[in-house]
């Protein structure tokens, strides 16, 4: 199953269109995009079941974040062996957490603007929380899971090093649209292997990042057995669960986003981000 954002209200994607699911449902299920996680085991069951035909052509300019008011928002850092080894840090024992701000969400087509000349990109395999976790194990894990999406860790780079330290991971990661997700949400059950998939972010034409989510240090399994022993992790909140090796910064020469620009974030059986750079 594949939901997304269309014009500010939740659609079901099929077969190239998209069908207003209000509309479908005749108001069992409202609009509105982030309430549907909320009633995520209900809806599934009658769009599993219930699924009308229809709707009208899909176009992806037009749709917006598929989690756009999340409770809470986790980032993973450091979570690709290879993008460790590239900062020059040690790769870790348990998972680094920071977060993202709310108020940097942004849909996939969504225009970045760039506060400084320090810019930089960070692709990012996104889990949407689909049911309320609490001291889950790692086996049960993706029971909790609604589904994946496409997203972007934009990073300020001077903000995120800048003293006084512990450094300001959050705050440099939070500008508006820092966080464009989508372009839509797909259930676990479409992947043949939803632990392995192509990941890949290209700026202005150049591949820079390229990479497979089983790569990941800590799974999404792992992640969610991790966060929700600790706190109650809510439906329809967001794990950005870390960005493999390539990133600007870690580049010779250092290779930061400039306005003009578009930033194309993939990951294979969800779709791409496309998102223009411009001044701030």
């Amino acid at each position: 199953m594949r939901i997304a954002n269309a014009d500010g209200r939740l659609a079901l994607v099929t077969a190239g269109h998209v069908i207003d699911v209000a509309d479908a449902s005749d108001g069992r299920f409202g609009p509105d995009v982030q309430d549907v996680y909320d009633h995520w085991t209900e809806f599934r069951v009658w769009a599993w079941h219930d699924t009308p035909a229809g709707g009208t052509p899909l176009d992806e300019v037009r749709l917006g974040p598929v989690a756009p008011r999340p409770h809470q928002i986790f980032a993973i850092g450091l979570n690709y062996r290879g993008h460790a080894v590239e900062t020059g840090l040690d790769i870790p024992d348990a998972p680094m957490v920071f977060t993202k701000f709310a108020s940097s969400i942004a849909g996939p087509h969504d225009a970045v603007a760039l506060p400084t000349e320090s810019v930089d990109f960070e692709a990012e395999l996104v889990v949407v929380i689909g049911a309320t976790a609490r001291h889950v194990a790692r086996a049960d894990a993706w029971r909790h899971v609604a589904g994946l999406t496409v997203g972007q860790d934009i990073s300020e780079r001077e903000l995120l090093v800048r003293p006084p330290t512990p450094q300001q991971f959050s705050l440099a990661k939070s500008f508006p649209n820092f966080a464009p997700i989508g372009p839509m949400l797909v259930t676990p059950d479409e992947f043949d292997d939803p632990d392995d998939l192509e990941i890949g972010c290209a700026v202005g034409g150049e591949q820079l990042q390229k990479a497979r989510t089983s790569d990941l240090i800590f799974s999404v399994s792992t992640l969610v057995e991790y966060l929700s022993a600790v706190l109650t992790l809510l439906p329809g909140d967001l794990i950005f669960t870390g960005t493999p090796a390539g990133v600007g910064f870690a580049r010779k020469p250092q290779r930061y986003l400039r306005a003009g620009e578009e930033l194309v974030t993939t990951i294979e059986g969800i779709g791409e981000l496309r998102n223009p750079l411009v001044d701030a």
